[in-house]
């Protein structure tokens, strides 16, 4: 949840303070500042003061709207020296930028609780929706020369504080945009992916958050490869045992309720969105590696009731935050022919959409979603989403290993099914060893992009692949996986990735033939890379219910219906696509004991046991990718 990648952007990252004043008069601005700068401290409802810094245009001839940005990751101290790349665009046509630290953070007042409930039956309760509610009456009322007219937009977790404000919008709140904005921590973005726990980012985010009042704090291991230290951690149980002593609350409101139940519910606070009561530009990264979840279920939960059509999405080739870069010119190793897509967005979709609803000027969009296609590398806009073209086609797994859009026939010959063992004490690494921390920087930005090639002759993983494609194959909306599958353990998790398999030719070598290439530029290619376009994982305890898990039966086949997510991708001629399975995806995914327990956050060493997996190709269980295809 945290906007890692723009940690240097005053802005949109804050910077932790350690010294700021309650309150002060407007500061005339450093020789090159653009910004003067004010610090109050604002009131809301139930008497706590938030720290909130004004950084208002130092040229400014007219009133001019707020954009308005709420975070947990602290204010600036100071006024930039000049206007960072990110707001450039915004720039041009005038704001007054506010950012506020969240209650319980840094200076503000409060317990910063890192969640999402919202109750607005109960007149008295508060949380970033009244909070929002409160500091935009305030700044309405006392920011001079605002012309009544206010914005909110941020990434992540500030995108989630803005988004919460779709609940109950203060009237002066004309428009939004939420960026990568998580809605269900439970169901998927950061913490889960369908109950099962995304066990890294989940402990050292909660620690980053809650370890310290005054600061963001990124966990200290004594192991260099992160992957040997969760695995020797052990079970989840350990962790609070030996390294968290039960200090940090959000972890333990998360072992202390493993099933969806009512905490998990509260904390969605999706549930209660029913319409679009505001403009809101939805912004999704297709290889987002916190939040890629949570734009598309607004998008959806707000068109149940968008009479007047302002309910849009913004989708491209970025990792967390990646549209707020510079340029945005690649992911990875991936380049996108020449496009700085995250300048392009920010010119040619954010700034003209504040610029309409907040200054009156230009014209309001005429799509519903707008995506940089990967593979053709070119925007695309869509009247709605998903593309009414599209057609659900069927694309077999068979078990010799390939996958076709021929489903597959009885054979004698052929078993119905291919199996391996998966093995808790060896699991199979989410990304090349050794694992950097997810925080700070490290390779946790694009690690989705990341060529997985590394597991692909895994004894744990299986592979089926097509023949190269003989056209152009263009995938636009929702993916999924149907497996048919049984474990001989009795709780499982299955990981579905669709891959796209380059060319073995696809990039002219970079270096002189008779030099060769320099130390380490062999692997900068993508002859043959082996590029993720959507990975999902499914545990098995949750196939009949989320909120009452059941164990499997052994041996058992059944049905794993694995959601993919939204995509806009072209499988070009002459690539291959890939589907990898396996049964562990460690750290990012906790350890299934593959044993039924009734919790998993209280399973022991001696739980955790070995399983025969088996995934079938047969005509009355047919494995298959379900892809809308364009045509």
């Amino acid at each position: 949840m945290r906007n890692a990648a723009l940690v240097v952007v005053l802005f949109l990252a804050g910077a932790p303070l350690a010294h700021l004043a309650a309150a002060q008069e407007p500061q005339t601005p450093a020789a090159a500042s653009p910004f003067q700068f004010q610090e109050v401290m604002i009131p809301v409802r139930d008497g706590v003061h938030l720290q909130t810094v004004i950084l208002t245009p130092a040229n400014a001839t007219k009133p001019l709207p707020i954009l308005f940005r709420r975070t947990p990751y602290g204010v600036p101290e100071k006024p930039p020296a000049q206007v960072p790349p990110n707001l450039k665009e915004l720039m041009q046509d005038g704001y007054i930028f506010v950012v506020q630290n969240l209650r319980g953070r840094f200076k503000s007042d409060g317990y910063f609780k890192l969640s999402s409930q919202v109750d607005l039956t109960d007149p008295k309760a508060t949380n970033e929706t009244t909070d929002a509610y409160d500091s935009i009456e305030w700044l309405i009322k006392n920011v001079p020369n605002n012309n009544g007219n206010v914005g909110m937009f941020g990434v992540s977790y500030d995108g989630l504080t803005t988004a919460m404000t779709l609940l109950h919008p203060h009237p002066a709140l004309k428009a939004i945009s939420e960026q990568a904005s998580p809605v269900d921590q439970w169901m998927n973005d950061d913490m889960h992916r369908y109950g099962a726990l995304r066990e890294s980012y989940a402990v050292e985010y909660a620690v980053l958050e809650q370890a310290d009042k005054n600061e963001n704090t990124n966990f200290k291991f004594e192991t260099y490869d992160t992957f040997e230290w969760y695995l020797n951690a052990g079970p989840l149980a350990n962790l609070n045992k030996k390294y968290l002593h039960d200090k940090i609350p959000f972890w333990n409101d998360t072992v202390a309720h493993p099933d969806y139940d009512d905490f998990w519910k509260k904390e969605a606070w999706i549930r209660q969105l029913h319409a679009s009561t505001v403009p809101n530009l939805n912004v999704a990264g297709f290889w987002d590696q916190e939040d890629p979840w949570g734009p598309w279920e607004i998008l959806r939960h707000a068109a149940e009731h968008d009479p007047d059509h302002t309910n849009f999405i913004v989708a491209g080739p970025w990792f967390h935050g990646e549209w707020q870069t510079p340029k945005g010119d690649s992911i990875g190793i991936v380049p996108f022919a020449g496009h700085e897509t995250a300048r392009e967005f920010r010119e040619n979709i954010e700034a003209p959409f504040f610029r309409y609803y907040l200054h009156g000027v230009g014209e309001r969009p005429a799509w519903q979603a707008s995506t940089f296609q990967t593979g053709s590398n070119a925007w695309h806009t869509y009247s709605a989403w998903p593309p009414k073209e599209a057609k659900p086609t069927k694309f077999y797994f068979h078990s010799d290993g390939t996958l076709s859009f021929t489903a597959p026939e009885k054979s004698n010959a052929d078993k119905p099914y291919r199996e391996y063992v998966s093995d808790p004490a060896n699991p199979v690494p989410y990304r090349g060893r050794p694992v950097s921390p997810t925080y700070p920087a490290g390779d946790w930005r694009t690690w989705e992009v990341a060529d997985q090639r590394f597991v692909d002759h895994r004894p744990d993983v299986l592979t089926y692949v097509s023949a190269p494609l003989d056209h152009d194959l263009v995938i636009s909306g929702p993916l999924s996986a149907e497996l048919f599958a049984s474990t001989s353990g009795t709780d499982s998790d299955f990981v579905v990735k669709l891959i796209d398999v380059f060319p073995q030719d696809a990039q002219k070598p970079a270096w002189k033939p008779d030099d060769g290439p320099a130390p380490g530029q062999f692997a900068q290619s993508l002859d043959g890379y082996e590029l993720p376009i959507a990975m999902e994982v499914r545990r098995g305890r949750y196939l009949q219910s989320f909120e009452q898990p059941h164990a499997l039966v052994p041996n058992q086949p059944v049905r794993w219906d694995v959601p993919l997510r939204d995509h806009d991708h072209v499988f070009l001629k002459g690539h291959r696509l890939m589907v990898q399975v396996q049964s562990t995806w460690f750290p990012i995914i906790d350890r299934n004991p593959q044993k039924f327990v009734p919790s998993i956050y209280k399973a022991q060493e001696s739980d955790f046991r070995p399983a025969t997996q088996r995934v079938y190709s047969a005509p009355d269980r047919p494995s298959r990718l379900l892809l809308p295809v364009m045509p």
